[in-house]
């Protein structure tokens, strides 16, 4: 008996069944209680059915008497009577008995979808169940059950139909999807020039074709003669391709061997950078030249790139010895910050600050360039330390307004000696300092002015 008729003949012995007295046995619960407690998400081909647990308060009463009774859209029919416990509690056992039979709708619902090739059956299944729904002995909402049932009656026809319109039509879409892969190669045979991902699509096809089935003997033999006739005609193609392939591979392995002599003869050069330039440029042309026989080619290749590696390895050498000069500088500068920086203290005298600030800004330049990664980070370090002089200045020239005229001597003096040094770092070639130097001079002036100003305003 398959299950579809165990579903019918289940529903047929529940209408004429009578409720008990007794409640459930505590402990044993029943194929809705098991239900109510799986997840209401996506049912599985393999899961079990599962309906949405019944509110039977809503759906049904017990009356004074200990009558069950559920509501329908006609009027309270009573399905039962329950003298063993209270009222939620019948309402309960009632409510599960309506749980099982909504479940065997689910299951109807979910064998029409997986197996549709059954659709009669569950038909016939769905048919004798919506027959014992008005006499059920059960609370839930009945009408709702009927009217799924009848949908799964309507639309089982309508899945008959197409499982036949199906299976009628497997022969044609199988004859239409070799039509379509002979044609397909019959073009790749005839134009294609892609020999490698054309070649590689030929292989698919034929894996495809080895998968379609239900077809008659003489019509697939045809179909094969065409697919077969158009791979052959590809394959002669890509030969006449590939011989005159290789004719321009023994061009282009002479040309290589053009391109090894000339990086030979530049792998010691220590100009680097029109050296590198000149490398680049055999580099295009390299890739210009095409490829050489593959014995040859990777032969003549590791001779190139054997000078390349012999030119870049010692630039890079070169740099990395620089770059450790400079990071030898950077230490430098980091011992002079920390042997300078309680020693430039205005707090303990200005011109002492002022001079230990001259002798850090001349051991400064002295210890050379650091890494351009820290540059930002030492420039601003020793700016602080300048900071620090400048603002203790400015402290004093607003705390000794008497003395600004003489001040502003003073001030010009700095003016003076700041353009003496910027006149020097411009001799010595070294122009960021001499922009720095006349940068401070501009401002020392600007201060000398403010103080002149401040005695001629007095």
């Amino acid at each position: 008996m398959s299950d579809v008729d165990k579903i019918s003949e289940a529903s047929k012995v529940r209408a004429n069944s009578r409720p008990k007295p007794a409640a459930p046995k505590p402990g044993v619960p029943s194929p809705a209680a098991v239900a109510s407690k799986s997840s209401a998400g996506h049912v599985h081909p393999h899961a079990a059915p599962t309906a949405p647990k019944s509110d039977p308060k809503k759906w049904g009463h017990v009356d004074d008497d200990g009558a069950v009774w559920v509501r329908t859209s006609a009027g309270d029919r009573q399905v039962g009577s329950w003298q063993a416990g209270n009222a939620d509690e019948a309402l309960d056992h009632f409510g599960r008995r309506f749980d099982d039979l909504a479940t065997e709708v689910v299951l109807l619902e979910q064998r029409l979808e997986t197996h549709p090739s059954d659709a009669r059956k569950t038909r016939s299944a769905a048919k004798a169940l919506v027959e014992t729904v008005p006499e059920a002995k059960v609370v839930g909402d009945l009408e709702g059950l009927e009217t799924r049932l009848h949908a799964i009656i309507e639309f089982s026809s309508q899945v008959e139909e197409q499982v036949r319109k199906d299976k009628a039509a497997h022969r044609e879409t199988a004859i239409a999807r070799k039509e379509e892969l002979a044609s397909e190669a019959e073009q790749i045979g005839e134009s294609s020039t892609q020999w490698k991902v054309a070649g590689d699509r030929l292989k698919v096809i034929l894996d495809e074709w080895k998968t379609i089935r239900g077809i008659d003997r003489k019509t697939d033999d045809e179909l094969w003669k065409r697919f077969s006739k158009a791979r052959e005609a590809f394959n002669r193609r890509r030969g006449s391709h590939f011989a005159e392939l290789d004719r321009n591979r023994a061009t282009a392995r002479n040309t290589k061997e053009e391109l090894v002599v000339r990086a030979e003869k530049m792998a010691n050069n220590t100009d680097w950078n029109d050296t590198a330039r000149a490398f680049r440029q055999l580099m295009d042309e390299w890739k210009a030249a095409g490829r050489a026989p593959r014995e040859a080619d990777n032969q003549l290749w590791g001779r190139f790139k054997k000078a390349q590696d012999t030119f870049f390895d010692a630039r890079h050498a070169a740099a990395a010895e620089r770059d450790a000069e400079f990071e030898s500088n950077a230490k430098a500068k980091e011992a002079l910050l920390a042997e300078y920086d309680s020693k430039i203290d205005p707090a303990q005298g200005l011109d002492s600050a002022k001079r230990a600030l001259r002798e850090l800004q001349e051991r400064w330049e002295a210890a050379g360039k650091v890494p351009r990664s820290r540059i930002s980070e030492f420039e601003g370090r020793i700016r602080e330390l300048e900071k620090r002089v400048d603002a203790e200045e400015q402290s004093q020239w607003r705390r000794n307004d008497p003395e600004v005229k003489a001040r502003a001597g003073q001030f010009w003096d700095r003016v003076t000696a700041f353009e003496d040094q910027a006149a020097k770092a411009e001799a010595a070639g070294k122009r960021k300092d001499a922009d720095k130097f006349r940068a401070q001079a501009e401002q020392w002036r600007e201060w000398a002015q403010a103080a002149e100003t401040a005695v001629e305003d007095r």
